[in-house]
């Protein structure tokens, strides 16, 4: 039987933190992002008592819009967190812009101020950081024309002159893919080499390879112009594309002591259920590959696994006070009260 199915509770033992709000929130969710987000939205509608816990910058903030998400296509990300927070607001949700010091037994969620949220579930949906690769011109331009997600941003850009960075091993299947989009697609191994057979099927696909070192992006009048090499060469694209290192925002549920697998992900089921009892996680801080709606998606099941589990809890509360009622010795007629 996995962890997952077998979980561990991590809300035992937990004592009264010195601090802490006397208010005991059906769930708490850590990032404000969309799967946070939709996830807190799914639980307020359900009439859970929910707070958002939220201190830091998305990851598409770099991106000028939303795309592929039914009815929100062409959206700027920030109008569309602007939107979920005003939603979740109106059904009474309470929303903390804080960063988190620690989760304390008792799912105490200690914030940087010195305050204390107590839930009965944790939804954490922290997010990832990209990692780039250290050549100038990447961080200006991540997010304009230096694009990671064909998906995302690859209707934009076609039919365009477009280049792929080769700093990552995936960085070939991102070439690949992106003859899908245009028909101009150059391939930079920059100091990875390339394999016989990953050579053949670039060029098998239409993919030209300029080899040589990156020296830079070259950029002129704030637009990329090219890709620049370190023998002077100069290789003129329109955008580019880059495979970054994506590392999950998952220090808290490492804390927890949630699984993981042999990426070093955390492990959850079909609903973003840990290994960990009472604690979910959804969106790219345990899918990395996620976007906008897929997230959202993941927050919106989260929260129905989550309310059904409130809701066995609070049946056998329940029953056990039932029973213990219907067990109870009464007094004696005429005994004093």
């Amino acid at each position: 039987m996995s962890d997952t199915k077998s979980p561990r509770r991590a809300d035992e033992a937990g004592s009264k933190v010195a601090g802490a709000a006397e208010k005991v929130y059906d769930a708490v969710v850590i990032g404000a992002g969309a799967g946070g987000l939709n996830a807190a939205l799914v639980l307020a509608r359900a009439r859970c008592t929910v707070a958002v816990v939220d201190g830091g910058r998305p990851r598409n903030a770099s991106a000028a819009h939303i795309r592929g998400f039914l009815s929100r296509d062409g959206m700027p990300p920030a109008d569309l967190l602007e939107a979920g927070r005003a939603e979740l607001t109106g059904y009474g949700a309470d929303i903390f812009d804080n960063h988190i010091d620690r989760i304390a037994p008792g799912f105490f969620v200690h914030l940087s101020g010195g305050a204390a949220l107590r839930a009965r579930r944790i939804v954490v949906a922290t997010g990832l950081r990209d990692q780039l690769p250290d050549l100038p011109g990447v961080r200006e331009r991540w997010g304009r024309d230096l694009l990671h997600c064909p998906f995302c941003h690859g209707y934009e850009v076609r039919d365009q002159p477009l280049g792929v960075l080769g700093t990552h091993p995936d960085s070939v299947d991102q070439a690949l893919l992106l003859v899908q989009w245009s028909a101009d697609v150059v391939h930079f191994p920059h100091t990875r080499p390339l394999s016989d057979q990953d050579r053949e099927r670039l060029t098998a696909r239409g993919v030209r390879t300029v080899e040589g070192e990156i020296k830079r992006l070259a950029v002129t009048d704030d637009r990329l112009q090219g890709v620049e090499l370190t023998d002077g060469r100069v290789v003129p694209r329109s955008a580019a594309f880059v495979f970054p290192r994506m590392v999950p925002n998952d220090s808290l549920l490492t804390e927890l002591g949630c699984a993981k697998d042999e990426r070093g992900v955390v492990t959850t089921d079909g609903s973003g259920r840990t290994s960990v009892y009472g604690v979910w996680a959804v969106g790219n801080v345990v899918d990395p590959r996620a976007q906008v709606v897929t997230a959202a998606g993941m927050g919106a099941a989260a929260a129905f696994a989550l309310t059904h589990d409130l809701v066995d809890e609070d049946i056998d509360r329940a029953l056990e006070a039932h029973r213990a009622a219907a067990h109870a010795v009464p007094a004696p007629q005429g005994a004093a009260v």
